[in-house]
């Protein structure tokens, strides 16, 4: 076969292929390397692939070991920090390579693993909405007789002043009264349209602006060359929304909130693979998810706040799931990354 045609295939692996000289510099990356470590060919040719991968020792001990002794090596679910992403688990094997004119280059195929965290719409996932359904049933009738009561004892008071008490409590049985709706109602029908997610991302930084000060920053991280995506505009600033004010409230509303999009290559969702498909990242820098969470934060009624529900992750996911996407979360001291992905293919509903 011929050069370039080796080049394409190359150019089409999934897997994320780094080709290094015998100083560890960049010789070539194919395009899902770029993805992987948010860099292109240009600007990683011919620089040390450790200005890449800042810290990762154990990963230049294999390389090095490589190098030395001819022999392939297989490092499994490494976990590696990369700078702009964070924190990913990858399979990596190193391999010697025999390139004409060219002594002791090495072969680099990183497969990325799916994050433990992603949960897709699977028998255990679909219990859990059983069991929250349920229990949306128990409560939907205690709080109907809760604003009833409200509504007759407001009739027997005289004084504004404790009026203003039951007419919370009436809005308060009113908001949770919507709030089980919508757990009793998973599937409901979603209103498609062409959605620009930027446009998204910019109204639930107008929202949440309104309730901070100017010690919180956003900064925009977007990618303009992502296309409109076939989704419900409400259900989206939703999800967002509470995304956004989980990463305020986790760094006290002080700091700064990183909204990125960028194109994904090679991505599975719900069992299905795509080319291509959208990435919103939500990034913020508090003090992380305990790991005893970070396994069932998707699940209902699991929370790490005293006053939290359980509810808004749970009902994030189940807004994702519904527009054919995926969430998921990676978490450490001093980052913490929720990541949602779109297909930008057509599925069938």
């Amino acid at each position: 076969m011929s050069e370039s045609l080796h080049q394409n295939i190359i150019e089409h692996l999934a897997s994320a292929i780094v080709i290094l000289d015998e100083s560890c510099k960049v010789k070539f990356i194919n395009a899902s390397a770029e993805v992987l470590f948010d860099i292109s060919l240009r600007q990683a040719e011919l620089i040390p692939f450790q200005s890449i991968l800042p810290g990762e020792e154990n990963l230049f001990v294999g390389l090095t070991k490589v190098q030395q002794t001819g022999q392939e090596l297989i490092k499994r679910e490494m976990k590696i920090y990369i700078p702009s992403t964070g924190e990913v688990v990858v399979d990596c094997v190193i391999k010697p390579l025999e390139i004409k004119d060219s002594r002791q280059s090495v072969l680099l195929e990183f497969f990325q693993l799916d994050s433990k965290n992603r949960i897709s719409r699977d028998e255990s996932l679909h219990a859990q909405q059983q069991v929250v359904r349920g229990l949306a049933h128990e409560i939907k009738n205690p709080l109907g007789g809760l604003r009833g009561a409200a509504q007759l004892l407001e009739r027997q008071l005289d004084s504004n002043e404790l009026k203003e008490y039951t007419s919370i409590i009436i809005s308060e049985a009113d908001r949770l009264q919507n709030l089980m709706a919508s757990m009793l109602v998973p599937h409901q029908q979603t209103e498609k349209t062409q959605v620009n997610i930027h446009e998204v991302l910019q109204r639930v930084r107008q929202l949440v602006n309104a309730e901070v000060d100017e010690r919180l920053v956003f900064k925009a991280d977007y990618d303009p060359s992502i296309p409109e995506l076939e989704v419900d505009f409400d259900q989206l600033v939703q999800v967002f929304l509470n995304l956004v004010r989980n990463a305020v409230q986790a760094i006290n509303g002080v700091g700064k909130i990183i909204l990125k999009t960028r194109i994904k290559r090679h991505e599975t969702i719900d069992d299905t693979r795509y080319r291509l498909a959208a990435g919103i990242d939500i990034i913020d820098d508090g003090k992380g998810i305990p790991p005893s969470l970070q396994e069932s934060m998707f699940y209902p009624l699991v929370t790490g706040r005293p006053e939290g529900t359980g509810l808004g992750l749970y009902i994030c996911q189940s807004l994702v799931n519904r527009n054919q996407g995926a969430i998921s979360c990676a978490s450490q001291p001093g980052r913490t990354v929720f990541s949602v992905i779109f297909p930008l293919e057509q599925v069938s509903e």
